[in-house]
């Protein structure tokens, strides 16, 4: 995909990089931008940038861009020589510095009021993807009867195709964290309007988080997309990403343990990413395996006595432990690996053991006691036991397929 490189202001990263993608809009480039530009002036409390991202413009676009760019500050301009809304997006995105990405139509036909509700979820961390909603409960919409049909239509088609659960794929005022789009970006394979669908699409299946913000929205009479060939490209759009995701070409599985693992996705600033979802996680599955070595021992105790018993329930219960982590916790899914898994899982539980088995060498050195104080002291072992397991699964048995995955 040739592009020329965006040009870049000087001095830090901006938190905000808006691209505004355009093709022949000599008539409406400079209004939208002098307005996106005052208005993120004035009213967002972040560093930013507007990106113009003109593909193929063949009237003044481009003149019209180039000056833009030198007379406001930060404000840049694109220029691809090909032409497609998705990329022009996609080569202006994966080439921002900032950490969040957004885009809006030339058009301006959403209210610019929404623009920091719609990023501030993203910037927080409570959100990967942010979009604009003309069809979601508290939305203001004008446009004529055809368009507000094609609109719920095509939505409608996404939720019974593709399980779509967001209300509206094509509203052209969206945003999304960078390194979500570094994630995904490389499996979008659309260049032109389906961009938006299939991104979304592949986000939701990736188990990211989608922020909905309804909108106020006017239908730009001037619109030059043509309907019937937008709709004909979406359809085989579907089509394709339908065959994409049931045959495991699109990597929506491995998408999503790179989220479960915090890979991809975001926590709060100072927290390592993933690790408050994984200690929850984590700490279920512990609890319920703790409960069940218990059990076992208990059951087992009588017959085998107390090391044998104690080797018994552990081994079962580390099993099912490693194998309830790789996938609840870690987001490990598939058989490839698992034994490899299951063999370092083995080498922890070998310390456990250790440290288990050690713990009741030392009380019985000083007497034969009760099942109580035997209990008590196991517990407290295996505290250790898992503090030391959680510590690693998370850095030694599933960090190799971390690596891979990014």
């Amino acid at each position: 995909m040739p592009a020329r490189p965006p040009v870049r202001t000087t001095g830090p990263a901006p938190v905000l990089d808006v691209v505004v993608p355009v093709h022949n809009e000599e008539a409406d480039l400079e209004r939208c931008v002098r307005g996106l530009h005052d208005h993120l002036r004035d009213h967002f409390p972040y560093t930013f940038r507007v990106t113009i991202a003109d593909n193929a413009s063949t009237d003044g676009t481009a003149a019209i861009a180039r000056a833009l760019a030198d007379e406001l500050p930060g404000v840049t301009a694109v220029r691809l020589d090909e032409k497609g809304r998705g990329r022009a997006l996609h080569t202006a995105w994966l080439a921002s510095d900032a950490a969040v990405l957004a885009y809006m139509d030339v058009d301006l036909s959403t209210d610019l009021a929404a623009l920091s509700p719609l990023v501030a979820p993203l910037i927080s961390g409570h959100s990967d993807i942010a979009i604009g909603s003309r069809l979601a409960r508290g939305a203001r919409v004008v446009r004529g009867p055809k368009r507000e049909l094609i609109s719920r239509a095509y939505n409608l088609i996404l939720r019974g195709t593709l399980a779509a659960r967001f209300s509206d794929a094509q509203c052209g005022f969206k945003a999304i964290r960078a390194d979500v789009a570094a994630a995904l970006l490389p499996h979008v394979a659309d260049p032109g309007w389906f961009f938006d669908t299939e991104l979304l699409v592949l986000a939701q299946r990736s188990g990211l988080r989608i922020h909905e913000v309804p909108v106020d929205w006017i239908d730009d009479p001037d619109s030059r997309v043509d309907i019937l060939a937008t709709a004909l490209a979406d359809l085989r759009g579907i089509a394709r990403l339908g065959r994409g995701l049931l045959t495991g070409r699109l990597p929506v599985a491995r998408l999503r343990a790179q989220w479960a693992r915090g890979a991809i996705g975001g926590d709060p600033p100072g927290v390592p990413r993933g690790l408050l979802r994984q200690v929850v996680r984590f700490a279920t599955v512990g609890t319920l395996s703790t409960l069940a070595y218990l059990l076992l021992y208990v059951l087992l105790r009588g017959g085998l006595g107390a090391q044998a018993a104690n080797l018994v329930a552990l081994l079962i219960t580390a099993v099912g432990n490693t194998a309830a982590n790789r996938r609840l916790t870690f987001g490990v899914r598939g058989a490839e690996g698992a034994l490899r898994h299951q063999f370092h899982g083995l080498i922890v539980f070998a310390i456990g053991l250790g440290l288990t088995s050690g713990s009741l060498a030392v009380l019985h050195a000083f007497g034969e006691p009760g099942r109580a104080a035997e209990l008590t002291v196991l517990v407290a072992a295996n505290l250790v036991a898992t503090l030391l397991r959680f510590l690693l699964l998370r850095g030694w048995v599933f960090r190799q397929s971390t690596v891979e995955d990014k």
